[in-house]
């Protein structure tokens, strides 16, 4: 009965913040994301899930945490080198999922190159392919069909503003047709949902200047693909750095 209670608080719960989060959603896409909750222990507020153009995806965090709450015994990964082009930057990975010792592995495979990533990770396929892998054998393994925000190409700009992302200074628009470093930026921080006031901080340190607006044009696009990178190879670790300008802030 306690453990009904708490997943029913949990459920609620995640339904208020993906309102405050996505807007007003459907009775059919709230009770998708009810049914998500319970079956699988997912959590809006953990970043476990995602909603884009209707649908709801699951996180490489998510998928991760599913994994831990059944006890996985173990994910092989390793490159299918016949896929691999380094030059072209184009990756094959293939992933294994044990859920047990004596379980003979669910098997997934992911790919990336520079022409289904997003521009924000562009550099970093090679681990985008290895996380695509893993996603889709832990997705197989632990029966979630949902496909993960990690295997789309890329998500659209919002056509509103995120209440809490601040604007930069305004950056000339680059001749290539490339978006500018501030749409950049906004966009990679609704991506991973990174708290945009400490993201700022980040850039600061990471620019050596006092404030993100005192920094150039070449050390913001910098920080910029440091970020992506930084994301695309260990979420937990930025969030985990991202969380230190919060404390330092609370014991100043």
């Amino acid at each position: 009965m306690r453990r009904k209670k708490k997943e029913f608080s949990t459920a609620r719960a995640s339904i208020q913040l993906a309102k405050a989060r996505w807007g007003q959603l459907s009775r059919l896409t709230l009770a998708g994301l009810k049914e998500l909750i319970e079956m699988h222990g997912l959590s809006v507020a953990s970043g476990h899930l995602f909603y884009l153009d209707g649908r709801w995806y699951v996180t490489h965090a998510g998928l991760l945490s599913v994994a831990r709450r059944n006890q996985c015994c173990g994910i092989r990964v390793e490159p299918v080198h016949r896929f691999c082009d380094p030059v072209a930057g184009r990756w094959a990975f293939k992933a294994t999922v044990y859920r047990s010792r004596t379980c003979r592995g669910f098997v997934g495979y992911g790919d990336a190159d520079p022409s289904n990533v997003s521009p924000l990770v562009r550099g970093a396929e090679m681990r985008m392919a290895e996380t695509r892998a893993v996603n889709r054998a832990l997705r197989k393994a632990y029966g979630i069909g949902l496909c993960s925000v990690e295997e789309i190409g890329s998500l659209p700009a919002r056509s509103q503003p995120e209440p809490n992302v601040r604007k930069l200074p305004p950056q000339p628009a680059n001749g290539n047709g490339e978006p500018k470093l501030r749409d950049q930026l906004c966009l990679l921080i609704r991506q991973h949902r990174l708290d945009a006031a400490l993201v700022k901080q980040y850039a600061a340190e990471f620019c050596g200047t006092k404030d993100l607006r005192q920094a150039s044009r070449e050390q913001v696009a910098s920080f910029i693909g440091h970020l992506a990178e930084f994301a695309a190879r260990d979420k937990d670790g930025l969030l985990a750095k991202l969380n230190s300008f919060a404390h330092q802030a609370g014991a100043a």
